[in-house]
């Protein structure tokens, strides 16, 4: 479905409409703080629940601008309607405003701060240009040094225009396609306004020291943003107690010291990731005039020749690259679903890394993956060359600015300062890598190469060698290059769709099933020698691209799709798990008889834990799996085989016991009987914020009886949501199309609470609902808000 048709088709709410559901008093919003006071950090009043948006007229910045063509929307927000595939990017590819009206007093110091904004801004106050930032992927503030008593108008330009010189975004005569991924405009992260005082802490580094030492320590390196006569507090908290504290003057606007005595704090590790929170209070003389609190935690990560090793054990790498981009919103969708996306990759997919692939990621993302234990290599944006000289400044600025956004991440262990797969100039890698060790001493740099740039890798910013690994091209066997002697060796990408199809979708099982076993032949390869660090494939979810190898504007080399549902590749990554902790059974074949009359046949693949697979037909024993070891020697959890052929016309039911350690632990039921299949519509989260940042995933579905998707499944799904909120999504699904599945997310409005109640209607599956609350905000995020 074009852009245009989604835009005319779904229903539009109204100024009159928001302002009834949301409160008249959002317009004008009181900030609170006082210059005077504390104002621990994070403390800031949101800006998601209210703007004025539209396309960019003259005089669109000024005070008086007659608003009444402008649209109100909450952020994070893209400029245009997207569906979930077939994106054009001439729709953003112009100037925007977005307008937000505040209450102020002159006697405040205003700051305003935006997470992200894709490309380029200017922000003006009260017709006043007081800012300009460009780059999408990274976060700026802004001094807002006129604010008035009363009302005040804080104005965005948002330009999405292609022709900017700023990575990954390449000369001004390419387009969109010429990178791998589409990057729709908008302010598409949060952003938040605070009055602040006088003088505060801009940063704060609490870098670990001696991590494995009795004597271990915290090395604090504070950044004033004005002098003061005063000192500065740390003290570190874990579990809800104190376990040391120091106090350092204030010299200039730099204080460093450290905080000793951390003996007895717990370590951070992809099993146990035990975090700290460090509480840093700035004070003169009786007064507290700032506090911040920074979270990290205490691990030791080491790239080494002979592998990695995570606190002095060693820790095969097994991971995934991810991309940012989802349907219908570009990547416009709150914190919540931010963090749904690393839970998906360490719970369900049991991945040890990530890549944040090909720029920095959400804020939230990164904080829930200092939660869960899932490591991280976070990169600069750009992709495939480098840029003239000012394009090359900018990539200096996006190394500070990430480094410094993020460098106290437990999770992050090693900083990407090359341009993906591009040859640069050994005098710009040479000044990132320095420039990243002087921000950071505790993590090696790197950069991912292609075989174009192996070659030529040369450089004191090459600390570990990572590689992007498609040598399994073009139909031959499937291979990785040996890793290279005396230099740390980590594969950061492979498979991809550059091995096997052209497009791994779960409406096509034959290329699903092939996705699959190279994922695992890929990490089965990995593990086979210990001087692999690991092995990160491509990729987590599909994305949308215009480029090589992309289909209709999407590229499905996802494991899961771009509505992160998983295809029988994530069967493989959610198979590498415990047993006793989550027992997996997963066939590699639909049990289905619509296409294959007579059942998989001969060999087909299960994906499984388990020791033992037992399985019936109608619950008749038809014998057991046989195990692939022989195919897969070093995973931890080899694939089975089984031979499953019944007489055409038959459609039994197909039950498959696992047993580990000699205990049944699962058992799972497939019908192949459609006649009883049904429609499901599953949320995420049944209870929301009703703040205007939040935000869940709604999974509709065609599945048998016993909940297991249909991917053959087809006809139109509709949709209707009632209740004071939004869908976030085309009203009316193509099941053929999404292969029997699909998403939409649920917004709840600013202000008002209530039942948002989705219902979705198939004219053969029936009728589902979901239900989701939306209670009153609270002021903190009830899927965890981002830190310091």
């Amino acid at each position: 479905m074009a852009d245009t048709e989604r835009a005319d088709s779904q229903p539009r709410l109204s100024r009159r409409g928001f302002l009834a559901a949301s409160g008249a008093a959002l317009l004008g919003a009181v900030v609170a703080g006082s210059a005077g006071n504390a104002s621990p950090d994070p403390d800031w009043g949101r800006l998601g629940d209210f703007w004025l948006f539209g396309r960019y007229a003259d005089g669109a910045t000024e005070p008086g601008f007659d608003e009444t063509d402008l649209a109100p929307v909450q952020l994070p927000h893209c400029v245009t309607p997207l569906s979930w595939t077939g994106w054009q990017p001439s729709s953003w590819q112009d100037r925007w405003i977005y307008r937000k009206h505040f209450t102020g007093t002159a006697a405040e110091r205003f700051v305003a701060r935006f997470d992200g904004v894709m490309t380029n801004a200017e922000v003006h106050l009260n017709g006043g240009l007081v800012a300009t930032h460009q780059g999408g992927y990274l976060p700026f503030e802004v001094e807002l040094p006129g604010v008035v008593q009363g009302d005040n108008v804080l104005a965005v330009v948002v330009d999405g225009r292609w022709a900017l010189d700023v990575p990954p975004n390449l000369p001004r005569s390419a387009g969109p396609s010429v990178i791998d991924f589409y990057q729709p405009a908008g302010i598409y992260r949060p952003a938040a306004i605070s009055a602040v005082p006088r003088v505060r802490l801009a940063d704060v580094f609490a870098r670990p020291v001696d991590v494995l030492s009795p004597g271990r320590s915290l090395h604090l390196t504070c950044t004033l943003d004005g002098p003061v006569t005063g000192e500065v507090t740390a003290s570190v908290r874990q579990g809800g107690r104190e376990l040391a504290r120091a106090t350092a003057p204030v010299v200039g606007t730099t204080v460093e010291f450290d905080v000793g005595g951390l003996g007895a704090v717990r370590l951070w590790d992809v099993e146990d990731p035990a975090l700290c929170d460090v509480v840093v209070s700035l004070r003169s003389g009786p007064r507290e005039l700032d506090q911040r609190v920074v979270r990290t935690g205490f691990r030791e990560a080491r790239f080494t020749p002979d592998g990695f090793f995570l606190n002095g054990r060693r820790l095969k790498l097994f991971g995934l690259n991810r991309h940012q981009w989802y349907p219908f919103a570009g990547g416009a969708l709150p914190d919540r679903v931010q963090r749904r996306d690393a839970e998906i990759l360490r719970r369900e997919l049991n991945c040890t890394m990530v890549r944040c692939s090909h720029y920095p990621q959400s804020s939230a993302f990164l904080d829930a993956c200092d939660e869960l234990g899932l490591l991280v290599w976070e990169e600069i944006p750009g992709w495939g060359r480098v840029g003239d000289d000012v394009w090359q400044e900018q990539n200096l600025r996006d190394v500070t600015g990430m480094i410094t956004r993020d460098r106290n991440h437990p999770s992050i262990v090693i900083w990407g300062t090359r341009v993906n797969e591009a040859n640069g100039t050994t005098a710009l890698y040479g000044r990132t890598g320095r420039l990243a060790r002087q921000l950071d001493p505790s993590r090696p740099t790197s950069g991912a190469l292609a075989s174009t740039t192996l070659a030529r890798y040369a450089g004191d910013d090459i600390e570990v060698l990572a590689y992007n690994d498609y040598t399994a091209r073009r139909g031959a066997p499937f291979q990785l290059r040996p890793p290279r002697p005396g230099v740390p060796y980590l594969v950061t990408e492979s498979i991809g769709t550059l091995a096997g199809a052209r497009a791994y979708r779960r409406s096509d099982p034959a290329a699903a099933r092939l996705q699959a076993e190279l994922h695992a032949k890929a990490h089965d390869l990995a593990a086979a020698d210990d001087r692999y660090c690991g092995l990160l494939a491509w990729c987590a979810f599909d994305y949308p691209s215009g480029w090589q190898r992309s289909v209709d504007g999407s590229k499905y080399a996802g494991v899961s799709d771009i509505f992160r549902i998983p295809k029988p590749a994530a069967a493989f990554y959610a198979s590498q798990g415990d047993p006793l902790v989550c027992a997996v059974v997963e066939p590699g074949f639909a049990w289905d008889f619509t296409a294959s009359p007579t059942g998989p046949g001969p060999g087909a693949t299960i994906w499984s834990n388990c020791d033992r697979l037992a399985l019936f037909l109608d619950d008749r024993p038809v014998g057991e799996a046989r195990s692939r070891r022989a195919d897969f020697p070093h995973l931890a959890h080899p694939p089975f085989a089984v031979d499953l052929t019944v007489r055409r016309g038959q459609r039994p039911q197909l039950r498959i016991d696992g047993y580990t350690a000699g205990r049944l632990v699962v058992t799972r039921r497939f019908s192949g009987d459609r006649s009883r299949d049904v429609l499901s519509c599953t949320p995420d989260d049944t209870r929301l914020r009703a703040d205007g940042s939040d935000a869940t995933r709604v999974v509709i579905a065609a599945t048998d009886r016993f909940g297991v998707v249909r991917a053959g499944a087809t006809g139109e799904v509709s949709l209707t949501l009632t209740g004071p909120g939004d869908l976030i999504g085309d009203r009316v699904m193509d099941l053929g199309a999404t292969g029997g599945a699909a998403a939409v997310w649920v917004r709840p409005f600013a202000g008002p609470t209530g039942t948002l109640t989705l219902t979705a209607r198939h004219e053969v599956l029936g009728v589902a609902t979901a239900t989701v609350t939306a209670t009153e905000a609270n002021g903190t995020s009830a899927a965890g808000g981002s830190r310091s």
